[in-house]
This record gives structure tokens, sequence and C-alpha cells, in this order.
């Protein structure tokens, strides 16, 4: 519920059966420690057999999940925290926190990238920094590739629509010439829409562009509203000169504080595979926090949600993740009622 290459994993409601009281995880000891997803899967696709040893929380109860990167003051990421480190404030008042878990888990991940002709010098750049995420982040994510310009494409073959093989994403980065406009609301709506299509729960996008846009039917307003509604945490990246008359770092960066991601805008395009590596530890690194709504089920308003943590010593750290939820009232308005909407407003607004 936006780089670029873009990623996706941010908070979600559900609805699950109880079995057991919230479990600690402690975190992974190396970055190439992989682990099974602690989140059930909610597609039909048959699960694999039961780990005794695996995370699992199921809730008759609705929960908010949110996807929750900490760093300390000097930027590094804090491992080892528990859930007695977090707080949760949902609309300014404290809940209990329900599920706690920090896992290298795997994750859906959509990359967005720009192929319009403004990114032509850039291309190679571009893909090798894409690549270079692929390669960082869990063997175990399955991922997939939107490529735009003045249309847009998946990038995978028709009957794979994610993998985890390097080979098919470097040629699903390739097939599309740097050339056209920049179709970027509608690549970023088809990503948000192909995330629900995976099968694991936490999400994510990386977009990689300008953040301009002058060839989509989609609006910016509609992009921020399926963002608010989605479980994806997306990151996106800034690629464009100083004259680039078409870009907009700051729907950028709008983009990624809403879903808890992180945005980039890099002086130059030789920090772009730096840039992807740090997105693929931030991914790795990120803690999962649940707690019981108090949005009834009929309200349609987004509600404010914040997180704090401290260390050991009772030092703050520094959080990122959604700044909001929306109610699953909410959440069931179709991005088909908020075209009806801006239409019957005037039309598209860019």
């Amino acid at each position: 519920m936006a780089a670029c290459v873009m990623l996706t994993a941010a908070a979600g409601v559900f609805a699950w059966q109880q079995e057991q009281q919230p479990v600690q995880v402690p975190p992974a000891t190396t970055e190439t420690e992989t682990h099974r997803s602690f989140i059930p899967t909610q597609t039909e696709i048959p699960p694999p057999p039961p780990d005794p040893n695996e995370f699992q929380v199921k809730s008759e109860v609705e929960l908010v999940l949110l996807d929750v990167s900490v760093k300390d003051r000097e930027g590094g990421f804090v491992s080892g925290l528990v859930k007695d480190n977090f707080k949760v404030f949902d609309n300014k008042f404290e809940q209990p926190i329900r599920v706690f878990a920090a896992q290298d888990a795997p994750v859906t991940v959509g990359l967005v990238v720009d192929n319009s002709g403004s990114v032509r010098p850039k291309k190679s750049e571009i893909v090798t920094a894409a690549l270079t995420f692929v390669t960082q982040s869990n063997p175990q994510d399955e991922m997939f590739v939107v490529n735009f310009n003045d249309r847009v494409k998946l990038g995978l073959p028709e009957d794979k629509p994610f993998t985890d093989k390097q080979q098919l994403l470097r040629a699903a980065l390739l097939n599309n010439p740097a050339q056209g406009r920049t179709a970027l609301y509608d690549a970023l709506k088809m990503a948000l829409e192909h995330l629900e299509k995976g099968r694991l729960d936490k999400k994510t996008l990386v977009l990689i562009s300008d953040g301009g846009d002058n060839a989509s039917e989609t609006t910016r307003a509609e992009i921020m509203r399926l963002a608010e509604r989605s479980l994806a945490t997306i990151y996106t990246v800034g690629i464009f000169d100083s004259n680039d008359k078409d870009k907009n770092p700051g729907f950028l960066r709008a983009l990624a504080q809403m879903t808890g991601g992180e945005a980039f805008i890099p002086e130059n395009t030789s920090h772009l595979v730096g840039i992807c590596e740090k997105i693929a530890r931030d991914i790795r690194n990120r803690y999962t926090v649940g707690f019981s709504p108090t949005a009834l089920a009929d309200e349609t308003k987004p509600h404010p949600v914040r997180v704090t943590a401290s260390d050991t010593t009772g030092r703050k750290l520094d959080i990122r993740t959604r700044t909001h939820y929306v109610p699953r009232g909410a959440a069931a308005i179709s991005a088909k009622d908020a075209k009806s909407r801006s239409r019957a407003a005037g039309g598209p607004q860019r």
C-alpha cells in the first residue's frame, strides 16, 4: 500500500486464528543467514511442511503489522532489540504490542525502472545497480520487474510472474529500450497491483526514476491513495540532472516517507550501486511489530500511527515505518472507485 528501482513491504491489516502468544524471535546473526517467512501466506498456494521452529502468529482479531527500520544516531542498523524496546501509538494512544519478530524473512519485491528517453545515457548504471540489489537480497525473495516509458509492461515472461533467478531478472531489466516519454504513475499502479499477487505478506517496491510523469492516465493523487492502502514499503531512487525539466524529487520523497521506505537522491549515477546495496540491507534488517487497531470496521479515514524504540540504556533510536494505516473498510475502496471520483471532479490532474 510509488524506484528508479522500487521495493515494498509495509503495514498490513490481517485477520488470523489465535494459536499462541506473541513470540520474540532473535535477529539473524549474519546478513547471509536466511529464514523462512514468519508470516502465514494468504494465497491458495499449498503451504510447505510445518517447521516446529518457525515463527507463526494467528489471531481472530484484526492486526496491523508494521515493517520497522531501526538505526542508531550514527545511521547503523540496530539488532538484538526485544518487544519491550518498542512502543506503538495508534491515533496518539499507546497500544499493546501483540506481535513481534526480528528476522531476515523473504519478501515480495518489485523493481520499478524508468526506461524513458531521458535515462538512456544512464541505462547501464541503472541495470548494474538493480542487479546488485538482487544479489544482496534474501535468496528466497520473490521478485518482479516493471519497465516503463510511455508504455508500461512486466519484464518477466508471462508464465513467470515472480522469480528468484538472477538471469531472468537481468533479462527483464535489459529487454526494454530507453526511449519515449514517462508513464510513472501507470507503472506504480501496475506494480502495486502485481504485488498483491505475491505469496509473501511482506511487500516492497524499489523505484528508480526522476519522479516526473508526462504520459500516465493514472494521477498522482490516485497513486498516493493506492500506496496508502497497500502493504508495501516503497524505496525511491532519483536519477536526474540539474537541468531535467521533468524531475520531481518531492514526489519521490513523499511516497517513500508515507510508506516507511527511504528516498535517495544521488549526486551522480556512480552512487547507484551503493544505494541499492543499502536498500537491500535495510529490508533484511527490519523488525515486524503488530497491534490490534483502534479503528472501527466501518471507518474510512486513515489512522496516524507512530512507533518509538529505545536501547537498553534508554537512548532513543531512529525509526522509519508507515505514518498511517487504513482501516479495512477504507481499504476496500477500489482504485476503480477512486478513478471514477477523479473523473467526476474534472478528469486527471498531474
